[in-house]
């Protein structure tokens, strides 16, 4: 039985660092095989090659041309890639915001997946103290974020932080000073034998 599991969260909020860790443990205590599709890594170098083309700025992640005509379609491809992975029945770790989504709990609508009904699907939501998730920005230093650190007040406008109770498909976990014992708790959530 595959599993699709969602890694989703605003920028610098360590997804991608926790899936990568997370896949490793759960293949580690499964034996299933995964597979890791992040966003930025099948979608960010032809991201900025459009993007250089439309606004002159590769790294443009944020201006309406890229939200309105790039965004939705590289969702759409990063879930017909996961999609063909668990037909196969591979396992996906998927990383990416997919804040909207959330949001409007998609994530967890099985018809708008187009998921079988053998597909287990789970959705992390990663979240840190804005303070911190903007330090952590500042220190990476992507220059992908240079709009969001450069227009923080708008940016921060679209921060999205789900109640535990208006989105009880979410598994919520604050990474802004996550535990061993938190990390334990995920990987049981999502179907891993507990660890000694």
């Amino acid at each position: 039985m595959p599993r699709l599991i969602f890694f989703c969260g605003h920028a610098g909020t360590g997804k991608t660092t926790l899936a990568k860790r997370a896949m490793l443990e759960l293949r580690r205590r499964t034996g299933e095989s995964f597979c890791l599709l992040d966003k930025d890594t099948l979608y960010g170098e032809y991201s900025a090659a459009v993007m250089g083309v439309l606004t002159g700025d590769p790294n443009d992640r944020d201006s309406p041309p890229y939200l309105q005509h790039l965004r939705d379609p590289e969702y759409a491809g990063l879930l017909n890639t996961a999609r063909e992975n668990l037909a196969l029945g591979t396992s996906c770790l998927v990383v990416g915001p997919l804040s909207r989504e959330a949001r409007a709990h998609r994530l967890a609508d099985r018809a708008w997946l187009r998921v079988e009904g053998d597909v287990q699907v789970h959705v992390v939501w990663v979240h840190l103290q804005e303070d911190e998730a903007r330090r952590r920005i500042t220190l990476r230093g992507n220059p992908n974020d240079a709009w969001k650190l450069a227009h923080w007040d708008d940016y921060r406008t679209r921060l999205f932080m789900p109640a535990a109770a208006d989105y009880p498909e979410l598994r919520l976990y604050d990474n802004t000073a996550a535990t061993a014992r938190d990390f334990e708790a995920l990987l049981v959530d999502l179907g891993a034998a507990p660890g000694p």
